[in-house]
């Protein structure tokens, strides 16, 4: 018989990443800065809507944006382009950022001044759910071409998000997908989620998303 010891690593990871969230948390409060932490699968439109993001607040505060990427700098360099300080992070194969990799993008991003820091998460339905990055809300964005069966395919993303974009409306017309479903579904999984549709393409919706945003940023700056 073979004597061996099972050691349990996986919940002691989740521990210590989640204390390392709450302490950026602290961190952020105390700056000033809003983190906000946006996923969702590839090619759901997550760059456009930043890209939205920033036009609609721009003249109110001061954004500050990270890219997370596998590999390659084309969304920091698209991001770029509207002057917006912004950063490229590679995670070295990783599907996901924790508090700690978070951590160290803020860094590189300097927060100092900044209103509304966006971390674009790596495009996945999965892994980023289940790191705590340290971010003040969670938001993701589910495109209408992905279909309205996701929050029944990926129940912890659509549970730990405080707001649910439903983008690209624009072609809805073109593909089988229920809206009321998917709120019906998500709500049933998360009471308390928000759920805004968007075009990031046409720009429809995008002032409720904006709204959505100043309240959080006022709230958690005190104001």
């Amino acid at each position: 018989m073979n004597v061996y010891k099972v050691l349990e690593i996986k919940q002691s990871v989740f521990d210590d990443n989640d204390r390392q969230a709450e302490l950026l948390r602290n961190e952020l409060k105390k700056e000033q800065t809003f983190l906000l932490n946006l996923m969702s699968s590839p090619g759901s439109g997550k760059t456009t809507t930043v890209l939205r993001t920033i036009e609609a607040l721009k003249d109110e505060m001061i954004i500050g944006i990270l890219e997370a990427d596998i590999d390659s700098d084309v969304d920091a360099r698209t991001v770029s382009g509207t002057g917006t300080k912004v950063i490229q992070l590679h995670t070295g194969g990783m599907c996901h950022l924790d508090a700690e990799m978070t951590r160290q993008g803020l860094l590189g991003l300097g927060t100092a001044g900044i209103d509304l820091a966006i971390l674009e998460n790596v495009g996945n339905l999965v892994c980023p759910a289940e790191f705590d990055t340290g971010a003040v809300k969670n938001a993701m964005i589910l495109s209408v071409p992905e279909g309205d069966d996701k929050p029944l395919k990926y129940p912890l993303m659509f549970s730990i998000v405080d707001v649910l974009l439903i983008n690209k409306i624009d072609v809805g017309a073109y593909f089988d997908f229920d809206f009321e479903a998917v709120k019906e579904r998500v709500t049933k999984l998360n009471p308390g989620i928000t759920v805004i549709p968007i075009s990031a393409k046409t720009g429809a919706g995008i002032g409720e998303w904006a709204d959505w945003l100043r309240t959080e940023v006022r709230n958690w700056n005190g104001n």
